[in-house]
C-alpha cells in the first residue's frame, strides 16, 4: 500500500510535465528563489532530491528535512557568477522535535552599489544605489513510516531598492521514499531513494514605490501634477522535481561500509525556462570525506547562440565532516561546490556546518 502511494504521487505530478510552454522562456521574476545558496547540495544540482538530508532539504526537497539528526546549523557564502561581483550569504538552521523537524534559512544577495542615472543625467555622477534581494524559508517535515517522509514550505521573498519593492509569498512541499533493495543485506539498508518535490507555488508579484511616479508639469498653468504608474504583475518561476538515487557499496571486504557511491537523476519541469535532465554521482569515505559531481542538460546548451542559461551544466564539490570529538555525535563539516558558467567566470561556494547530534 505504501508503495502504491509514493507511486500514485509521482505519476500524478508527471501529468504537468509536459506543460510548459518554451514561449514563455525568461518570462518569470524573482528568479532568484531558483538560487541554490548550500555548499552541499549545490555540488552536484537537482541530482540531489531523492537523497538530501537535513537543513539543506529545505531548498532540495522538504521531505528531506526530516532526517535532521538534532539540530543544524549552517553558514555559508556564495561568489555568484564571478565578474559580475554578487555575492550571497545563506544561513540556516534545522531542529529535530520528535518524528519531525523544523528548519528556518535566511539568503541574503549582495549586488554591490549601482550608480544612479537619470533621463538628464545619463552618465550618473549623481550617488550610488544598493539593491536588496532577501528570502526567508520557514519548513516543516515529518516521517510518517520508515520509508515514507514528507514536508511542507512557506518563503517569502523580497526586491527592493531605494524608492521602489516587489514582496511576495510561495509554498514548497517535497516527499521522499527510501527503501532497500536488498532486505537480507544487513550491513547496507535504505540504499533506494526516490523523490519529487515542487517549488515556488504563489501568486504574482508586482513592483510599488515612489519610483514608479513621475512629475510634470501643465504647459498652460504651471500646475505641477504626480502620475503613479502601475507596473505589471510577474509570475514566479514554478518548477516540478522528479528523482531517484541508488546507493552502492564499494567495500571488497564483506563486514564493512566504508565506501559508497551514488549515482542520481533528477528530471526538472521549468515552467518558465528550459526543462533540464540532472545526472550526478557522489562519493563518501566514512560519509567522513564526500566527492561528488554533476551535469545538468537542457535544450540547446551546447551551442552559445540557443543557449537560454548561463550555466553550461558542469558542476562538482567536495565535503570534510569530522566528529568534534571520539565520543560525541556531533560533527563539524566544511562544503564546496563549482558550477561553470559561460560567460562569466563560474560559482563558488563555501560553507561550513555544525551537526549536533543526539
Amino acid at each position: 500500500m505504501k508503495k502504491i502511494v509514493i507511486l500514485s504521487i509521482i505519476l500524478s505530478a508527471t501529468i504537468s510535465i509536459f506543460a510548459g510552454n518554451p514561449d514563455r522562456i525568461g518570462q518569470a521574476g524573482a528568479t532568484q528563489l531558483n538560487i541554490n545558496g548550500w555548499g552541499r547540495s549545490s555540488g552536484w544540482g537537482w541530482a540531489s532530491v531523492s537523497s538530501a538530508k537535513g537543513l539543506e532539504s529545505l531548498y532540495t526537497n522538504l521531505g528531506g528535512l526530516a532526517y535532521t539528526d538534532k539540530t543544524e546549523i549552517i553558514f555559508s557564502r556564495t561568489a555568484w557568477l564571478m565578474g559580475t561581483d554578487i555575492n550571497i550569504n545563506t544561513f540556516g538552521f534545522s531542529q529535530n522535535i520528535g518524528g519531525g523537524a523544523l528548519g528556518l534559512s535566511v539568503m541574503s544577495y549582495d549586488l554591490g552599489n549601482i550608480p544612479i542615472t537619470t533621463v538628464e543625467q545619463p552618465d550618473g555622477g549623481i550617488g550610488t544605489y544598493k539593491p536588496r534581494f532577501t528570502n526567508i524559508t520557514a519548513g516543516y517535515s515529518k516521517r510518517f513510516t520508515q520509508e515514507i517522509s514528507g514536508g511542507v514550505g512557506f518563503k517569502v521573498f523580497s526586491e527592493a531598492i531605494t524608492n521602489a519593492k516587489a514582496q511576495g509569498i510561495a509554498i514548497d512541499a517535497g516527499i521522499q521514499y527510501i527503501t532497500t533493495f536488498r532486505k537480507d543485506e544487513k550491513i547496507k539498508s535504505n540504499d533506494v531513494k526516490f523523490g519529487v518535490s515542487l517549488k515556488n507555488i504563489g501568486p504574482d508579484a508586482r513592483y510599488a514605490g515612489d519610483g514608479l511616479s513621475s512629475k510634470y508639469q501643465n504647459p498652460e498653468n504651471e500646475v505641477e501634477y504626480t502620475i503613479n504608474k502601475r507596473a505589471a504583475k510577474f509570475n514566479i518561476p514554478t518548477l516540478l522535481n522528479i528523482s531517484a538515487s541508488y546507493d552502492i557499496r564499494l567495500d571488497d571486504n564483506n563486514e564493512t561500509y566504508f565506501h559508497r557511491f551514488t549515482p542520481a537523476f533528477t528530471f526538472t519541469n521549468n515552467a518558465f525556462s528550459a526543462n533540464q535532465f540532472t545526472i550526478g554521482t557522489e562519493y563518501a569515505y566514512k560519509e567522513m570525506f564526500q566527492l561528488r559531481t554533476g551535469y545538468a542538460y537542457e535544450k540547446g546548451i551546447f551551442n552559445y547562440e540557443t543557449r537560454t542559461n548561463a550555466f553550461t551544466g558542469i558542476m562538482g564539490g567536495f565535503t570534510f565532516e569530522v566528529p568534534v570529538n571520539k565520543d560525541s555525535k556531533t560533527t563539524f563539516g566544511l562544503d564546496y561546490s563549482y558550477r561553470h558558467s559561460n560567460p562569466f567566470g563560474g560559482s563558488h561556494t563555501f560553507g561550513v556546518r555544525l551537526n549536533i547530534g543526539e
